[in-house]
This record gives structure tokens, C-alpha cells and sequence, in this order.
């Protein structure tokens, strides 16, 4: 097993690196704490068997006022211009939208005192609210909430709040069909508008958060974003790409008028304006094809005010659908950032392809660099975690 220590402040680049690698390293108290990039530990896929260590998952319904209706306009109570959104804006009612929620063991509504760090996680083109959990289950239990009751037990991570969004932004969330052509689909290139203006708000005024969306004060704005952070498993880790950095959108080949890609018939719209100034730490796991290069997102986080704390990628090397899209993303993306992005994880799993294996794991390491106990080392790291079983 090598191992990598990275020092702070020192911009590090690691290739082929098998097993483990030590991703952070920084002094506390006199001595060097480090926080282990690798494989989530067997145990950790188990439940606890304490109550009272075990968090609970709550289904919540709410309002949702920004969406893409039947006619594939932008159905919005904002003041967005056709030109950002890239079709036409009209007002509506509202549809109603669910999400799950991870709460931490301890975590009681009247307790307005105790506040947590908040992680979104977004599910694939075909999954619900339900994908991250029922993904991957160990007899009966949903192994990423016994990660999470394992992390914070063991005092890796804070306790956190972690929020299972539906990611169709559309009237017929519902469907989780896929035909490029319907207003479902569409829908995934829209939830940025729905996250900003309905979902988070909604989260931030309903539980005990850190991070306050109301507080638009430039330094509410700098404090709040750091509290929060979000990841995404395919098509997931394409709106974390193209909506939270800043991408281009999506649409049909014949609605967006121009030729539609041979494998999806999905074309490229216009750029989404991103969402920096809510994200410091941003993560894709196995990111689907539609998603931007590169160069495109790395121009977006060079022009945004906003720095990423931690940007986060990872694919397994034999994944058919989002390997070429993993390493598009990669490509050219430091180089037009610059120092706009700080800690940049580049994470291959060997023998690995398009499953929980990697999402899971991604969603591990992923918890423990952004709201660990110890904070992210800025440097880049590309490594290969060899196979395990």
C-alpha cells in the first residue's frame, strides 16, 4: 500500500496510486492528522445496533414553484429572463415535489441551538428520492445511512443532515422514464432554479441548519456556503457539473435546434449561470455524457467570485457510460480554473463500472474531505484505488 502525505498549501499531483492514499495532512495540536482517501470499511456498510446511534429517514413534501411545465417553458415566480433560461418564462402555480431526508442521531426539531452542515445528494436518470438509499442495502438497511451513522459515530464527520432530492425540476417528476423528448428529461437541466428558490429554502427554514439562505449579506453569503455541499451519481453528477459550476443545459434536438447527440439525441442549449455562491464543495460520481468539458467549467469557476473549497470526481475505469465523460470533465479543467478551485480530486476505481460501488464510496470519501474533522488539504490528486472486493 502507498501512501501519499499531502502538506498544506502544496499543490500535489499523484498517478496510479494503488489501495489507499493519504489525501489530507495538516498539524493539529502539535501533531499530524490525516484523513485516508480509500475503500469504505465493511463494518461501516452494517447497521449500528444502538437506537440511539441510528438517524432516521423522513419523507417531506413541499411546494415547488420553478419548474418546467407540459409547453417546456420555465415556469418561475423569480425574474429570470428567457435569454438565462433559454426558453420562455412564464408564471404558474406551484406542483408539489417530495424529498427524503437523513437526520442524525440526536437531531430534535425544538433543539434550534444545535445546527448541522447540510449534503445533496442527487440521484440518476432513471432513480427517485429513493435511488441514494435503496441503491445499496444490507439486510433490509440502507447502507449510505449506516455510513452515516458510522461516520459520525466514530467522530470522522459532524453530524450532518443529508437531503435525497427528486432531480426532475418538471409538472411530470413522476415519470422516471427516459425518451429524450419529454418534459421529464428537460426537466433535469432545470433544477437548479428549484433547488435556489424552493428546495433549500425550504430545508433552511424547516430544520436546524448552519448555513441561512435569507442572509444575502456578502459575508452570510461566504459563511453559508462553506456549510454546505453536494454530489450526484450520473445523470446527478451532470447537474452538479453543468448546473452548480455552470454547463450548458440540454433539450431535445428538435426543441433546441440543432442535432441532437446519435447516443442520447440530446443537444446543448445555453450555459447555466451556476450556483457557487450557495456550494463550496462540489462532487460528481460517475458523471452522464451530456455533461460539460472541461474547459467550459473551468471557465465558469474562473469567472464566478465564488471559490471552490473541495471539487470532487470519481468513475470507475471499466464504466461504459460515464468514463469518457469523467475524463472530458477532468481535462483542461485546472488549467482554466487557476486558483479559483482549491482541493481537486480526481478518484478512478479499478475494474469498477456504472454502480453503488463507486457512489457509495465517492459519497465516503466525498463526506469525510468536505465536513470532516480536519479541512480538505488544497492540492490536486489523481489516483487509482485498485479493485476490492
Amino acid at each position: 500500500m502507498k501512501k501519499i502525505s499531502c502538506l498544506l498549501m502544496l499543490v500535489v499531483l499523484v498517478l496510479g496510486v494503488s489501495s489507499i492514499a493519504l489525501a489530507n495532512a495538516v498539524e493539529s495540536g502539535g501533531e499530524q492528522v490525516t484523513i485516508e482517501l480509500g475503500h469504505i470499511p465493511e463494518d461501516y456498510r452494517k447497521p449500528l445496533k444502538e437506537v440511539g446511534q441510528i438517524g432516521r429517514l423522513v419523507q417531506v413534501y413541499y411546494d415547488v414553484y420553478n419548474y418546467i411545465n407540459e409547453d417546456r417553458q420555465l415556469v418561475s415566480n423569480q425574474n429570470i429572463s428567457p435569454e438565462e433560461a433559454g426558453r420562455e418564462v412564464v408564471t404558474g402555480d406551484p406542483i408539489e415535489k417530495r424529498f427524503q431526508i437523513y437526520l442524525p442521531p440526536g437531531y430534535r426539531d425544538e433543539d434550534k441551538e444545535t445546527k448541522y452542515d447540510v449534503l445533496y445528494l442527487l440521484h440518476g436518470v432513471g432513480g427517485t428520492s429513493y435511488e441514494w438509499p435503496n441503491g445499496a442495502t444490507y439486510l433490509g438497511t440502507y447502507v449510505i445511512c449506516n455510513l452515516l451513522d458510522h461516520l459520525i459515530l466514530n467522530g470522522e464527520i459532524e453530524p450532518v443532515i443529508v437531503v435525497f432530492p427528486e432531480g426532475r425540476s418538471s409538472h411530470d417528476w413522476k415519470d422516471t422514464s427516459f425518451s429524450a423528448d419529454k418534459t421529464n428529461i428537460l426537466g433535469f437541466y432545470y433544477l437548479d432554479y428549484e433547488l435556489r428558490y424552493d428546495l433549500i429554502p425550504y430545508v433552511e427554514a424547516n430544520f436546524n441548519t448552519k448555513a441561512d439562505i435569507s442572509d444575502r449579506s456578502p459575508e452570510g453569503i461566504a459563511k453559508n456556503r462553506k456549510h454546505r455541499a453536494i454530489g450526484g451519481l450520473s445523470m446527478g453528477g451532470m447537474q452538479t457539473l453543468n448546473l452548480i459550476i455552470g454547463g450548458y443545459r440540454s433539450d431535445f434536438g428538435s426543441f433546441a435546434g440543432a442535432p441532437g447527440n446519435p447516443g442520447n439525441g440530446l443537444a446543448g442549449t445555453v450555459k447555466a449561470p451556476g450556483m457557487l455562491d450557495l456550494f463550496a464543495h462540489v462532487a460528481s460520481f460517475s458523471p452522464a455524457p451530456t455533461s460539460s468539458d472541461g474547459r467550459t467549467l473551468g471557465e465558469s469557476i474562473a469567472a464566478s467570485p465564488y471559490k471552490i473549497d473541495l471539487l470532487y470526481l470519481t468513475c470507475g475505469d471499466a464504466d461504459g457510460t460515464s468514463l469518457h465523460a469523467y475524463n472530458s470533465a477532468i481535462d483542461g479543467l485546472r488549467e482554466t480554473a487557476g486558483d479559483k478551485i482549491g482541493a481537486f480530486y480526481q478518484v478512478t476505481m479499478e475494474r469498477r463500472g456504472h454502480d453503488f460501488s463507486v457512489w457509495n464510496n465517492g459519497a465516503y470519501n466525498f463526506l469525510r474531505l468536505s465536513f470532516g474533522r480536519t479541512p480538505a488539504d488544497p492540492a490536486d490528486i489523481a489516483i487509482t484505488l485498485e479493485y476490492s472486493r
